[in-house]
């Protein structure tokens, strides 16, 4: 499974639907942190839904980020990706 390209030190594959996903976002809004969002579930998004499950055991577990490294966390706190995007932008907390 290709990794999908993304603009953003952080993106968050998610759903409209999905509560941890809404929670991950505002948490990260409050404090203007920037990601973007893929909609696992809109028109097209096909291959981003199979690489959300080809990371999670076969499973559609959202909000999974992916990160501008290459690597990935499935369902994170906020304060994780915080110190994960610090770390690539090597930005002091």
């Amino acid at each position: 499974m290709t990794t999908p390209e993304t603009s953003s030190h952080a993106t968050i594959f998610a759903t409209d639907w999905c509560p941890f996903c809404k929670k991950l976002r505002e948490r990260l809004d409050r404090t203007e942190t920037p990601y973007d969002v893929v909609d696992v579930e809109a028109e097209g998004a096909e291959d981003a839904a199979a690489w959300v499950e080809s990371v999670n055991d076969g499973n559609r577990i959202v909000p999974t980020v992916l990160y501008s490294d290459g690597t990935h966390a499935t369902n994170p706190a906020a304060s994780a990706v915080r110190a994960k995007l610090r770390e690539l932008t090597g930005e002091e907390a």
